[in-house]
């Protein structure tokens, strides 16, 4: 099968939209989920199960005007809000409805302001700037991610046809956090308790779903680019058919 032709990226055009907080839902104890809603909502596109948006923060009354000024914010000029890079967890265009998923891990611009978020609150964000579209061509898919990534692998597993097969692999910080995840597909769910177990050594002794296979790894940058390397060098994937994306960085920088 000539797999790579079929993966394909669609660019977006780029809008900042000013949304409120509709309700908030605790998934686990370290997971919550912001609904936001509004009128800036319509138009939004999310095609790709692992897109990002772009979440801005003002933690200063000068980013805030910038924030609230129609002007660019990547010229690198004066006060710049905080951005953080997050996966749209679900878009509804009829309800009007956009679910965003937080790891509550207790710093970060992200992570405070989910913490203390409220209905009618509001939340400025961007984007997505682009999706990048797996058709659905593939018997199987190996999905291996951190609490990060599980808004992407819920996404990914609810698009999944009853003809699929899918084996998960998610590293959490505890058994309590664990969650449902919803699918027409055959699912295996595999959770990697954190210093309990390694990752790595996991992701070597899997037993890999048979047929054309997709994989699709997101953790802390250098994890992920390990993982990578064990999905090539000792599973013998196809190099074509792997994607390996660095949510966040162990050293505290942004995310690639």
């Amino acid at each position: 099968m000539n797999a790579p032709h079929g993966i394909h990226r669609v660019s977006h055009e780029i809008k900042r939209r000013k949304l409120q907080v509709l309700r908030v839902t605790d998934i686990t104890p370290r997971m919550r989920r912001v609904t936001l809603h509004g009128p800036e909502l319509v138009g939004f596109i999310s095609l790709g199960t692992d897109d990002h948006v772009k979440l801005l923060f003002a933690t200063t009354p000068e980013e805030q005007v910038a924030l609230d000024s129609e002007a660019p914010l990547q010229n690198g000029e004066g006060p710049r809000p905080a951005m953080r890079d997050y996966t749209p967890r679900r878009y509804d265009p009829q309800t009007g409805e956009l679910d965003i998923d937080f790891v509550l891990h207790g710093d970060g611009p992200a992570a405070t302001w989910a913490a203390q978020a409220e209905a009618g609150q509001t939340l400025n964000i961007a984007g997505p700037r682009g999706s990048m579209i797996v058709p659905d061509m593939f018997d199987s898919y190996l999905l291996i991610g951190d609490e990060t990534a599980l808004p992407a692998i819920g996404r990914r597993l609810e698009a999944l046809p009853a003809n699929r097969k899918a084996l998960v692999v998610v590293e959490i910080d505890n058994a309590a956090e664990r969650q449902t995840l919803h699918s027409q597909a055959q699912v295996e769910v595999i959770w990697v308790v954190r210093g309990e177990q390694d990752l790595l050594e996991v992701t070597r002794q899997l037993n890999l779903p048979a047929g054309d296979l997709y994989a699709w790894v997101a953790t802390e940058s250098s994890l992920s680019r390990k993982l990578r390397r064990v999905l090539l060098d000792e599973l013998k994937l196809d190099e074509a058919t792997i994607k390996a994306a660095g949510y966040w960085r162990a050293d505290g920088t942004d995310e690639e």
